[in-house]
């Protein structure tokens, strides 16, 4: 009789539902795999009984292995044995021919040689000290019959053995028979028991006591030969096989005993066709339930009253990028809260266990797997059993970001029209600026030419009153020219491009700013290029863009105590279409920004600042196809710098003339024609 149910700790939302779970009140994975288990024993036991019969056949073929390299070993040491008494045999052969001075007519008849041949040699040789052979035995001219020649007739391989006869007068040299050498010193107990061969370095085979090769199942060992018989071989092959284990009568008697457990065990499987098919028709449904959850396009998460999740759709581990298999079973902290919010995601988690989660929902931001921040929308919801009791959390997630993304275009847009706004009313502001300060600016010029005109009537009129009358009708016409130049330039009329010298051009900028220079304290370093062709400009804008550089230069020396330096030089791009002018400051730098950053409209590092200064200069560059651009000093400060185009005799300036080189970044310029050394300058500070 089974137990009754209980409540688990976790829901029942395993997808799909595992046969561990109950249906019906009856456990169905306890019979579903009762049946099995006969055969599972029945397969332990063989397991077992095949373990030992791989272990005694193991063990058997150790022992027979260690018994054929014993005798491998005995054997060696016999073979080399013969061979090396063999080698005394033919010493005392030679030693006796010097003691008793044998010529190569009494050689053959020599009765120590005659015993060798009649053991396995198969010739002897006498050779001089010149290497020529004196005399042999048996001599290649004797009949095949010849009693001298009944050893060389012994077939297969042959070995040699020398000696030196005494006083270097030459050597003796034994051919022996490899196979009378077995034949005559291996025991017969041993040519029983193997199959003995000797073979030489590339495996070819010497002798041999059997014919054939070598079987693949036999069990053989190898052992090198002594001194004597250098470069050789024995090899041991055993003759008794060791019988597989899989081939015993054992193993034919478990296998009967599997057979008759095997059909026990189907029959006892044809009783439970009945339960399997209940349990097959509700996990079909099962399946049903969890295809439609994962058709869904809302993330269904559950946990238990501890925090645990048990349960998460496939819509909600692909928001995250995890696989369901990874989610279920995490404690808090989750894998998907993000880094820099875990107290505020562990206070919320808290908040949400005590049943105190918004009805309507809460808004959270959750960290995908690789790293990018969702923004997502929870609904919680208790989660209880078939009985009505309280077993965790069931929580909807919709994913927001999308949502949130669009509306943050849509105010960055309202916010564009905004600034598109102001920016027409600033220029609208400026054109009515530059309207209405003509008739001013006319009056101031009238005035000063009529006390002008008064002063010089007199007969000794003070210089400095006229110098200084001039100087105020100059800047006043300047002053005009710029506040005509601002409404070309608000009127989208194209410059008045002149031929002109960039370098008086900026030398009267730095004329307006010498004033603020002198005020701050700022030593003024020129450096022109005197060779410099002409340019096509307009030299009212121009100058306005290089007195903005200058002014802004100032005011970010302004904040630097100690010395203050600044730079201007005019070059030649490396193109040889343009010229640029760079302006270098040793103050606090450009703080990270881009060009394209310190350029927008309205954006300033000052506090008093509008944001337009740097605006208008890069559009008056434009205007002439130059480019303005800002970059660190490599000791620190600032350099900005801005191209204008040369000019050309009888050439007219045609922007698509121009190659792509010449809109190049200023940045990207080679600085070594900024060398002053190079090109003759003039200075002055």
């Amino acid at each position: 009789m089974s137990p009754p149910l209980s409540v688990p700790p976790r829901p029942q939302l395993a997808v799909p539902p595992s046969p561990r779970f109950k249906l019906l009140g009856r456990p169905v994975g306890g019979p579903r795999s009762l049946w099995a288990w006969p055969l599972l024993l029945s397969l332990l036991f063989v397991a077992g009984v095949l373990v030992w019969m791989i272990r005694s056949e193991a063990d058997e073929r150790d022992a027979r292995r260690a018994e054929l390299i014993s005798d491998a070993l005995t054997l060696e040491a016999q073979l080399s044995g013969a061979l090396e008494a063999e080698t005394a045999r033919l010493k005392a052969l030679a030693d006796d021919m010097g003691v008793h001075h044998t010529g190569p007519e009494s050689f053959d008849r020599h009765a120590l040689l005659l015993d060798g041949l009649r053991r396995f040699w198969v010739s002897v040789t006498w050779v001089d000290a010149q290497g020529r052979i004196v005399a042999q035995v048996p001599d290649d001219a004797l009949p095949a019959n010849a009693p001298l020649r009944a050893g060389s007739s012994e077939r297969g391989r042959a070995g040699h053995l020398s000696v030196g006869l005494p006083g270097k007068k030459g050597l003796l040299v034994a051919r022996y028979s490899y196979a009378s050498l077995l034949r005559q010193r291996v025991p017969w107990w041993l040519a029983r028991k193997y199959d003995i061969r000797v073979l030489d370095s590339a495996d070819d085979v010497i002798a041999a006591t059997v014919d054939g090769e070598r079987a693949p199942d036999q069990l053989w060992y190898r052992k090198a030969m002594g001194p004597a018989m250098a470069q050789g071989w024995l090899e041991l092959a055993a003759r008794e096989r060791v019988t597989p284990w899989w081939r015993t009568l054992p193993m034919a008697l478990m296998g009967g005993f599997l057979l008759l457990v095997a059909a026990a065990s189907w029959m006892l499987r044809r009783q439970m066709l009945g339960v399997e098919r209940a349990e097959r028709a509700w996990r079909t449904e099962a399946a049903w339930r969890t295809a439609m959850e994962d058709s869904l396009a809302v993330g269904l998460r559950a946990r238990d009253l501890d925090g645990r999740l048990v349960y998460v759709n496939k819509t909600m581990a692909d928001m995250l990028g995890y696989q369901p298999e990874e989610l279920i079973g995490q404690m808090p902290p989750m894998p998907y809260w993000p880094q820099d919010e875990q107290e505020e995601s562990m206070r919320r988690h808290l908040r949400n266990m005590a049943g105190q989660a918004p009805r309507e929902g809460y808004e959270s931001r959750w960290q995908h797997r690789d790293g990018h921040v969702l923004d997502v929308m929870v609904f919680e919801a208790r989660l209880v059993d078939a009985q009505g009791r309280h077993i965790g959390w069931m929580a909807s997630v919709l994913n927001i970001t999308e949502r949130k993304r669009l509306e943050e275009r849509e105010r960055r847009q309202a916010d564009t029209m905004a600034h598109h706004s102001r920016l027409t009313m600033l220029g609208e502001v400026a054109s009515t600026l530059a309207h209405e300060l003509n008739q001013p600016l006319s009056a101031i010029t009238s005035y000063n030419a009529g006390v002008l005109n008064a002063l010089q009537r007199h007969d000794h009129p003070d210089p400095l009153l006229l110098g200084a009358l001039q100087r105020l009708g100059e800047q006043a016409a300047h002053a005009g020219r710029i506040v005509k130049r601002i409404r070309e330039f608000l009127t989208r009329r194209e410059p008045q491009r002149e031929r002109g010298d960039i370098n008086q051009i900026v030398r009267a900028a730095m004329d307006l700013q010498r004033r603020d220079l002198l005020r701050h304290g700022v030593v003024l370093n020129l450096q022109f290029d005197c060779a410099l062709p002409s340019v096509l400009v307009d030299p009212i804008l121009i100058e306005q863009v290089a007195a903005n550089l200058v002014r802004n230069a100032c005011d970010a020396l302004a904040m630097r105590t100690g010395s203050r330096q600044l730079q201007v030089v005019t070059a030649l791009a490396p193109d040889g279409r343009f010229v640029k002018v760079q302006v270098t400051d040793n103050g606090p730098g450009l703080g990270g920004q881009s060009i394209e950053t310190l350029c927008a409209p309205f954006f300033s590092t000052k506090a008093e600042g509008m944001g337009m200064g740097l605006a208008i200069c890069r559009s008056i560059v434009e205007l002439h196809y130059g480019a303005l651009d800002a970059e660190e000093a490599p000791g620190g400060g600032a350099v900005f710098s801005f191209t204008v185009p040369c000019w050309r005799e009888g050439e007219s300036f045609d922007m698509d003339d121009m190659d792509d080189t010449a809109f190049e970044s200023p940045a990207a310029v080679d600085t070594s024609v900024l060398d002053i050394a190079a090109t003759p300058k003039e200075s002055a500070s």
